[in-house]
């Protein structure tokens, strides 16, 4: 999540805007096929109706391929691929591997939470009593940060702190601590416990504080504590292992269409807040742990008050004014049908990720996407909230404005072609006013022809802001359509803005000059 790119939200509603005229260029749909369990095993095809939405939305959306769990009391009831787990290939299998993305923040709590009820960790003790060297600009601040404070997304740590951490492929063993250490010039978004603001940073810190209390690396504690007991085999740490398990191609949206990519670097410092690589299989036994109060099969890896703290909605989420529910520890806490909805998405640049649970149902999904971009997050969260109503038997809702979206990535190659436009029309009128000076405009008229022009183009301009800053390498890595396009045409908006005031001002000079001086003093 990011609600801090103000310059590039402008630049979002020129593009809503230009996506508007390529609407209809928008090529036919593909088809996309599904492995499903056989009806027998799935209530007869009762999920026959969200296998069929899925199929619809990856069309529209073109997604290249989404792996499917649906569980339900103490079962896998439905498993399914669609589409293509890379180009050329099959439809991905219940035990085709995905980077789970965010959706690793809830291992991550519940790991914390195996602590908290071993004695290990207090969750209201300072983070200080277990990384001493933990510092944040204010020192007052620092010492008052807590352990629940970072599980609640309320310790006062931006966005961006996550976001930076994101952009930095430091592979070496301490790569975390290193990044955690750097906080200590960072100022805080919010007073410590005074509001909701969702960032990776403070989930890092939480994979800190689990290496420092048991004396295991994160990767190693959690396989041992949760993968394990809960048969989770293809679930890992390692993008090796993952890849020699099949992991599925990830995909970055350029323009609305997803491009494979391989071997994108991994942000080994941001493993414990969105880096572990699963199947749809394996989250469905992680679900069915957490439907049944921390238990699967004889595996028990929390109580059932603790399952109960992780998903109770503590922090008011706020965005843009709107309320979005609360967050828990891990969880998005919100309600469907007037019935509990513990959720939570997932972006990388090339997976996302999605999973709810309806503990009063005790039904359970979780969607895996090989494709993905900053502002598809929303798109895709929007397509898993869809498939949760149906699978909670409730009409699903659009939410306003989400479905844009896909349009207004296909629409930004209309902003340079557009300028492009600008340019040729602006150099065939001043060569017009300079052949035909009785025809230059008069009285205000005149200004209108430099002022308005500017307005657009500064507005672009504005964009190049946020690719000037600290954001910079996170905006090229997770929306890299726009990243370009802001930087292109930002640079050029800045530079024509100077030259086209010149130029018209120049044609109206020439107004006042002798008949037959083109080429005299009065031209410049």
């Amino acid at each position: 999540m990011d609600h801090g790119l103000v310059d590039l939200n402008r630049f979002l509603v020129i593009s809503v805007l230009a996506g508007a005229s390529v609407a209809a260029g928008v090529q036919g749909r593909g088809r996309q096929t599904a492995t499903r369990l056989p009806a027998e095993a799935t209530g007869k095809g009762k999920f026959e109706e969200i296998d069929a939405y899925i199929e619809a939305q990856m069309q529209r959306l073109k997604i290249p391929g989404v792996s499917l769990a649906i569980v339900e009391g103490e079962q896998v009831m439905h498993l399914g691929g669609f589409g293509r787990s890379r180009p050329g290939g099959s439809a991905p299998s219940a035990q085709t591997p995905f980077f789970i993305c965010s959706l690793t923040k809830s291992v991550t709590a519940l790991a914390v939470m195996q602590l908290v009820e071993a004695g290990t960790i207090e969750l209201d003790a300072p983070v200080q009593r277990y990384l001493s060297w933990f510092r944040v600009a204010d020192p007052q601040a620092s010492a008052e940060i807590t352990v629940r404070h970072l599980l609640h997304q309320t310790s006062g740590l931006p966005a961006s702190a996550g976001e930076m951490a994101l952009a930095d492929f430091d592979d070496s063993p301490d790569a975390g601590e290193r990044q955690a250490r750097e906080l200590v010039t960072m100022e805080l978004a919010h007073p410590v416990g005074a509001a909701f603001e969702y960032s990776n940073a403070n989930y890092n810190v939480l994979g800190l504080i689990i290496e420092a209390a048991t004396g295991e690396g994160y990767a190693k504690y959690v396989e041992k504590r949760i993968f394990s007991p809960l048969g989770m085999d293809h679930t890992t740490a390692s993008l090796d292992e993952a890849r020699q398990d099949g992991l599925a191609l990830g995909h970055r949206y350029w323009f609305g269409r997803p491009v494979a990519v391989a071997n994108m670097p991994l942000p080994h410092g941001s493993l414990p807040s969105g880096q572990l690589i699963s199947t749809a299989e394996d989250m469905a036994r992680y679900l069915l742990a957490l439907l049944n109060g921390g238990r699967y099969g004889e595996a028990q890896v929390l109580s059932r008050a603790g399952i109960a703290e992780l998903q109770r909605g503590a922090a008011a989420v706020q965005v843009m004014g709107l309320s979005l529910g609360q967050y828990g520890m891990g969880w998005f806490v919100d309600e469907i049908g007037g019935k509990k909805l513990v959720w939570h998405s997932g972006t990388n640049p090339d997976f996302a990720a999605y999973m709810a649970l309806l503990p009063e149902q005790k039904k359970g999904i979780v969607l895996l996407f090989n494709a993905d971009h900053h502002w598809m997050n929303p798109v895709l969260s929007d397509f898993g909230g869809r498939v949760t109503a149906l699978l909670a038997g409730e009409k699903p809702a659009p939410v306003p404005f989400v479905g844009l979206i896909p349009w207004v990535l296909r629409g930004l190659l209309v902003i340079p072609a557009f300028q492009i436009a600008g340019v040729v029309a602006t150099l065939w009128l001043s060569g017009r006013w300079r052949r035909y000076p009785e025809r230059r405009p008069a009285g205000g008229r005149k200004w209108m022809h430099v002022l308005l022009p500017l307005v657009p183009n500064l507005l672009i301009a504005s964009s190049l802001r946020p690719m000037l800053g600290t954001r910079r390498r996170y905006l090229q890595l997770y929306m890299p359509d726009v990243a370009w396009i802001t930087q292109i045409c930002g640079s050029l908006a800045l530079v024509w803005s100077v030259v086209r005031t010149r130029l018209i001002l120049g044609a109206w000079r020439r107004r006042s000059a002798p008949a037959g001086g083109i080429g005299s003093r009065g031209d410049r």
